[in-house]
This record gives C-alpha cells, sequence and structure tokens, in this order.
C-alpha cells in the first residue's frame, strides 16, 4: 500500500492524503457476512451525550470477523482483499475447502490465491493461525489470544505486529507494540506476520470536513469553555494555566494510571515506556 498525494487545487486538497487502494478486490462485501451497525452518536440509553465530539459520520456495515480462527485443519483460499470501515487494517475473504467463507484480518503481504490454515500442524508462515506452543522463538506475531477460545484480542491495529521473546513453563513471554511484555499460555493462539495497511498511520486527515465523514465533532479546549460546562472552564481572558489538565468528568489527564484490572497484573513482566526495567521470571 502506498500514501496518494493530491495537488492542490484548493486549501483543503494540499495537505489531504489517504491511501491509493491498489491492494484491495474489485467486489462487494460477502452480503453473509454483513451485519446492521447502530451508531450511538455519544449518547447512551438515556439519550443523554456522555461522550463529548461524537456524531454524524457515513453510515456503515459491521462485517463479521473471525478472530478465534477455530476451523483448524481446513485450508482456505483467500479469493479477495477488502476495505473494512470498522477497522484500520484490510480483511481477507477466505474460502476454505467445505465451502463455507469467512473474513479473518489480513498479514501484509497476504494477496489473492494465497492458502491459509489455522491449526497445530500449520505451516510458519503469514496469515496461518497456531497456538503459541507451536510458534518459534523470535517470530513476529498478532491477533493474540489472552484466553484459550475467545479469539484474538490484542494486535489487531494496521502496520503493528508482536514477537514471541520466550517460552518457559506454560507461559510465552510476548513483546507487545507499545513495548510492554506479557506473559500468555502457551495453548493461546496467534496469526503469524505483520497486520496489513503499514502506511495508515501517515495519513494526513487534510481538511476538518473528512474528520465528520469518520464521525468526529469539533473538539473544543476545556480551557475555553465556561465553569459550568468543564472544570478547567472560566476566568479572565485567556486563562490557560494554574489547573492541572482534567477531562470534562474531572479525570486528571497529562499522565495518570486508569488500568485497575488487578487481576491481571501477574501476568505482565514489564510495563509499556519503561525499557530500562529488567525482566522479571517468566514462571
Amino acid at each position: 500500500m502506498a500514501v496518494k498525494n493530491f495537488n492542490p487545487i484548493t486549501p483543503a486538497r494540499r495537505y489531504f492524503q489517504s491511501a491509493d487502494f491498489s491492494e484491495l478486490s474489485d467486489k462487494r462485501p460477502e452480503k453473509a457476512l454483513v451485519r446492521k451497525s447502530a451508531r450511538s452518536g455519544g449518547r447512551n440509553h438515556f439519550g443523554h451525550a456522555t461522550d463529548c465530539n461524537m456524531g454524524g459520520g457515513h453510515k456503515r456495515k459491521y462485517r463479521v470477523i473471525d478472530f478465534k480462527r477455530d476451523k483448524h485443519g481446513v485450508p482456505g483460499k483467500v479469493v479477495a482483499i477488502e476495505y473494512d470501515p470498522n477497522r484500520s487494517a484490510r480483511i481477507a475473504l477466505v474460502n476454505y475447502q467445505d465451502g463455507e467463507k469467512r473474513y479473518i484480518v489480513a498479514p501484509s503481504g497476504l494477496g489473492v490465491g494465497a492458502v491459509v490454515m489455522s491449526g497445530p500442524e500449520a505451516d510458519i508462515k503469514a496469515g496461518n493461525a497456531l497456538p503459541i506452543r507451536n510458534i518459534p522463538v523470535g517470530q513476529s506475531i498478532f491477533n493474540i489470544e489472552l484466553k484459550q477460545g475467545r479469539g484474538g484480542q490484542m494486535v489487531r491495529s494496521a502496520g503493528v505486529t508482536a514477537q514471541l521473546v520466550a517460552k518457559e513453563g506454560e507461559y510465552g513471554l510476548i513483546k507487545l507494540p507499545s513495548g510492554e511484555m506479557r506473559k500468555v499460555r502457551l495453548d493461546c493462539y496467534a496469526t503469524i506476520g505483520t497486520v496489513s495497511n503499514p502506511d495508515h498511520s501517515n495519513i494526513s486527515i487534510g481538511k476538518a470536513g473528512r474528520s465528520r465523514w469518520l464521525g468526529i465533532r469539533p473538539h473544543n479546549r476545556g480551557v475555553t469553555k465556561n465553569p459550568v460546562d468543564h472544570p478547567m472552564g472560566g476566568g479572565e481572558g485567556k486563562s490557560a494555566g494554574g489547573r492541572h489538565p482534567v477531562s470534562r468528568t474531572g479525570v486528571k489527564a497529562k499522565g495518570l494510571k486508569t488500568r485497575a484490572n488487578k487481576r491481571t497484573d501477574k501476568y505482565i513482566v514489564r510495563r509499556r515506556g519503561k525499557q530500562s526495567t529488567q525482566l522479571a521470571s517468566v514462571s
């Protein structure tokens, strides 16, 4: 994939960039794998706005993705690479030998006509899903399960990949894109390769209207509002200092740790951003 630039025939076009979509197949989404997708617009079940700056945007339909990759031992042929408006990565339509079709998150380099498979006996090549027990140390992986049989939950965004660093006992040590080192059971599945669409992070939105297409409404800084509207609002003139940055509900920004799942703390060997910390024992 490459980034497409435009001639600056208008001010908005000057910084506008998009994907060239050259790798996509010329077909409509598979009808049996498409569902309706309701949008909240930032409102809860009472109709009250609980999340600012959301609303509008182009209509979307949800593509049912096979994150579990539980069709073991059955080879499938990639018949299309498609765009998915609900995620940054590309998706691949796989036609299995028994006639079933499924969407999977496409890895980089996977093209139409390639054959993918899942299961302990699958080869080590891009797009195949195996238990971490059967993946060699040092291999790049994505779509990683946290609980056996639940389906991939980590490393699914465009262009990212994790690395299997070590195995010890019943756990594998995985280095995530954030730099975090985490233990995952060897029976959990992961997919070989790097997630597709690596240039997604290089795209420039270019204009405010494009954000509206994506369902993002204009954002105002807290200090520009009145005290009734935001904890950082009010003051005479441009009063931007003297208050710790917080959200609209008063939660401190700029470094406050919000992780509250203490049940899984024991599986995190090294937090993200702490590159100098010594690795703890994997067992």
